[in-house]
């Protein structure tokens, strides 16, 4: 398994540059999705009313889960679901492992869930000697290679066509090749095999709908519509803030998400489950349970700038638009969750004192905020993080030290020179006067771009002895 923690980005980054390979993979399939959501998001000449509206609604619900989420229980258990409450991964984890060990379930096969890779939910079922099975093609690509995703919805995006076919080679025992076809053929006849064997299916939800009690899950290869109809026990496990009013506001997510995911109008699968089979039904699961998860997230609403970090439909547009998360990739992040969105929810999550280095890494050129759905002010809350460690103050709960002596004595010099004509003139020579030593912070600067080199003349002299109006 990939041993990189977020405590670490800056280690893990430069290591990442250094890889040409990963690189050409992530620039390759990141513009494809930038280009794609570009001409799908142009066919819809309502598209800022559509975020406008899905922004309002997540505000709405996320401002009142004390009262939506009730509701959701309530109809979800008028539609025969059994729900469950964790506050933690390691409840959540109990819970899963209980409910499968009383079922003597010895095979569950997983759809793709950001949330179960949260609460390393795999690692938990394993101890227990259930083994799990990811389904989707991606996740179970990254399950024989002992990874973990590089991305929200591409999970192998960092991995090339040659590095998958040596990798079925090596753990399926297959001829080799680099025919899609055949290596899309070769998982789908391992999988269909491993589908009627299990006796759980575990999924995610994209949304929960507090109105009828029921969960919608999108998707492009039909795998989740296996994991939720054919075992015979579903568990589907989700966030919180997954929750929306009404069936009526899936209108405008069902138009955002596909469009700003992978760029299609629509998925290929929408499935929206209202609880176990019924009498006369002649498919679905006999048991239907979903599990609702905190693990910092109330800690996250106390706050309207943190709350916001809540609203995210997990579309993946954030990171295929960030120059940081295409150079890199998502393992550099050392966490679930990579790139700007990662950057803001990991450190709420986990603490700021285990993943301090992620809210800096980013340009803050916020090309991640116009390309988010639901209009996350990504900068705002990096900034916000930047602010709690550089004063030392840390989110509830965390022991974050504040940032390092000299960078805290380099700002206090700034701050002291920007505060007079006469000191700024001062500080302009003396760095006018360095810069070309490459000292200290220059140093760094220069190790990995060119610094240009100073005027001859300042714009002060300049203006001093007379500028002609260009106009």
């Amino acid at each position: 398994m990939n041993e990189m923690r977020p405590d670490t980005f800056d280690e893990n980054a430069k290591a990442a540059l250094q890889d040409e390979v990963l690189r050409g993979a992530l620039t390759k399939a990141t513009g494809l999705f930038g280009e794609r959501r570009t001409a799908a998001v142009e066919e819809v000449p309502d598209w800022e009313p559509l975020r406008e509206r899905a922004r309002q609604v997540k505000e709405e619900v996320l401002a009142h889960l004390d009262e939506y989420l009730p509701r959701f229980v309530m109809n979800a258990e008028r539609q025969g679901i059994v729900v469950h409450w964790a506050r933690d991964a390691k409840e959540a984890c109990q819970v899963v492992v209980d409910l499968a060990t009383a079922r003597g379930v010895k095979t569950v096969v997983k759809s793709k869930s950001m949330t179960t890779e949260e609460i390393h939910l795999n690692a938990a079922l394993e101890r227990e000697a259930v083994e799990p099975v990811e389904t989707d093609l991606g996740e179970w690509i990254i399950q024989l290679a002992g990874e973990t995703p590089s991305h929200i919805i591409v999970p192998a995006i960092h991995k090339t066509k040659r590095q998958v076919a040596e990798l079925f080679t090596e753990k399926i025992g297959i001829p080799a090749t680099d025919d899609e076809k055949e290596l899309t053929r070769c998982a789908r006849d391992v999988l269909r095999a491993r589908f009627a064997e299990a006796d759980m299916g575990i999924s995610g939800a994209n949304f929960a709908i507090a109105e009828t009690g029921s969960i919608l899950l999108l998707e492009n290869e039909g795998n989740i519509r296996l994991t939720t109809s054919l075992p015979r026990f579903h568990l589907a496990v989700l966030g919180i803030e997954k929750i929306i009013p009404t069936l009526a506001d899936l209108a405008a997510f069902l138009r955002l998400l596909p469009r700003s995911g992978t760029g299609q109008h629509l998925t290929s699968y929408q499935s929206i489950l209202s609880g176990p089979r019924r009498d006369g039904d002649t498919e679905g699961p006999e048991e239907v349970h979903v599990l609702l998860l905190d693990n910092g997230r109330s800690r996250m609403l106390r706050e309207r700038v943190t709350r916001q970090s809540l609203a995210c439909i997990r579309c993946g547009a954030c990171l295929n638009a960030c120059p940081v998360y295409q150079q890199v990739g998502g393992h550099a992040y050392g966490s679930v969750y990579p790139g700007p969105i990662g950057a803001i929810i990991t450190p709420q999550l986990s603490g700021l004192h285990k993943a301090a280095q992620l809210p800096y890494a980013s340009s803050l050129c916020g090309a991640c905020r116009q390309v988010c759905p639901v209009k996350i002010d990504i900068p705002e809350l990096l900034l916000h993080l930047r602010h709690r460690i550089a004063s030392g103050e840390g989110l509830p709960g965390s022991d974050v030290p504040g940032r390092p002596l000299l960078e805290r004595f380099g700002f206090k010099l700034w701050a002291w020179a920007m505060r007079g004509p006469r000191r700024y003139r001062i500080a302009n020579r003396l760095l006018r006067w360095l810069a070309p030593l490459r000292v200290g912070p220059v140093r760094a600067w220069t190790a990995a771009r060119d610094l240009r080199p100073p005027a001859k003349r300042t714009f002060r002299d300049a203006w001093r002895d007379g500028i002609e109006d260009p106009s």
